[in-house]
């Protein structure tokens, strides 16, 4: 049986999930405070061929765009993140900013969905945006493998909607964490590298 049996070609969409200036251009914000990761910063050249065969077969390309919402006295920031992310500021991931946009090197994006948590479906549109696509299959790439990944993956799972984590096409803050993250997801996910799933796309509109 192949990795992509499962998927329906015709209802498949590519999420991109958290690719962001700010956590990932040289200016951003993560950049500012030095946090960055070799894996992670190398994704976007890896994933460009990926990107590019998906827009060609006309698979839309959706991007989870992490959001600070602004609030009276700051950003609206749950206690978690600002503990590991004391970094962060007013301005960071904002609605429309800079840093919320997602990496110019992905091209353009076909619908940008703002999140707020982990998981891209919790509070947000995305679940409305795959209804009216009439998309049931996802290919998941993007960052943290142990945070958003793993919480959209996995509430996808429980929504139904087959998946394939395009496991070089994401990428967390140690190779330690990215590792077991992939490990477990795939007990109720299939994994495909960039090049597999590359050739997969290329082949459907071959």
């Amino acid at each position: 049986m192949s990795t992509f049996d499962h998927i329906d070609p015709t209802s498949t969409a590519l999420l991109l999930i958290d690719l962001q200036n700010d956590f990932l251009h040289a200016d951003g914000a993560y950049a500012r405070a030095g946090v960055s990761s070799a894996e992670i910063a190398a994704l976007p050249q890896r994933l460009e061929p990926l990107v590019t065969a998906a827009r060609t077969a006309g698979i839309p390309i959706l991007a989870t765009l992490f959001t600070l919402v602004p609030g009276p006295d700051g950003p609206l920031i749950s206690e978690h993140l600002a503990s590991i992310r004391p970094f962060l500021r007013s301005g960071d991931f904002a609605p429309g900013s800079w840093g919320q946009a997602p990496l110019d090197a992905l091209g353009p994006i076909d619908v940008p969905v703002e999140k707020v948590a982990y998981s891209a479906f919790h509070a947000s549109r995305l679940k409305f945006v795959l209804e009216r696509l009439n998309v049931n299959s996802l290919l998941v790439a993007g960052i943290v493998t142990n945070g958003g990944v793993a919480s959209t993956v996995r509430h996808a799972h429980v929504l139904d909607l087959a998946t394939v984590v395009v496991h070089d096409g994401c990428a967390a803050f140690t190779v330690q964490a990215h590792t077991a993250a992939i490990g477990s997801l795939a007990t109720i996910s299939p994994t495909a590298s960039c090049t597999e799933t590359t050739e997969w796309i290329e082949q459907l509109s071959g």
